[in-house]
């Protein structure tokens, strides 16, 4: 049972982490930089992405409370957004150069390790499977982005630019059925 919530829990965040959809977009923001400068902006974006994550899976129910939002309501706009960062993603792939000294936290870390798919699955599966669980599926799959990107360039060799499109755009289908399943989750227990 509990490899079962494990594998569940997991999935979905591994698929909204997209760490080979994020893969070409790492290497584009990093191109030009030294191995060492490199590596700062990889443990910058883990870092941020962890402490992201960590913070909303302890204080995303909190201040749904402050704020009179219920998981629902939640799951229904964290469908809407994921459905809507997928079509986008499909239809038009193109992503904006950052700063350097910037670039590990926003874009890197926060949203394309961690963003709103990653948040609101990380919510759903609290509900669904428990914080431990969940908490162990997103500490993994961000370990697992850092593992990919630290590999990046032998990756992009062995998939081509044109094979890390081809997984990124099967996660973006994933992730649009993963946003319509979370609207009709959050809209029938509004029902009930």
């Amino acid at each position: 049972m509990f490899l079962k919530s494990l594998l569940l829990s997991f999935i979905p965040i591994f698929v909204a982490v997209d760490a080979f959809g994020v893969l070409p977009i790492f290497l584009s923001l990093t191109d030009g930089m030294k191995p060492h400068e490199r590596r700062n902006v990889l443990r910058q974006s883990l870092i941020t992405a962890f402490a992201i994550a960590v913070a909303f899976v302890f204080l995303g129910k909190a201040i749904f409370l402050v704020l009179g939002i219920t998981v629902q309501d939640f799951m229904i706009a964290g469908g809407v957004v994921l459905f809507i960062l997928s079509v986008v993603d499909l239809l038009f792939p193109t992503k904006q150069r950052r700063s350097p000294s910037t670039v590990g936290v926003v874009p890197l870390g926060m949203p394309l390790i961690v963003g709103p798919a990653v948040l609101t699955t990380a919510l759903i599966s609290i509900n669904s499977y428990g914080i431990l669980v969940t908490l162990f599926s997103i500490v993994v799959n961000i370990l697992l982005a850092g593992i990919i990107f630290t590999f990046s360039h032998l990756l992009m060799k062995v998939l081509g630019k044109a094979g890390s499109k081809a997984i990124s755009k099967v996660f973006s289908l994933f992730l649009a059925a993963i946003g319509v399943m979370m609207v009709r989750k959050g809209l029938m227990q509004l029902i009930k």
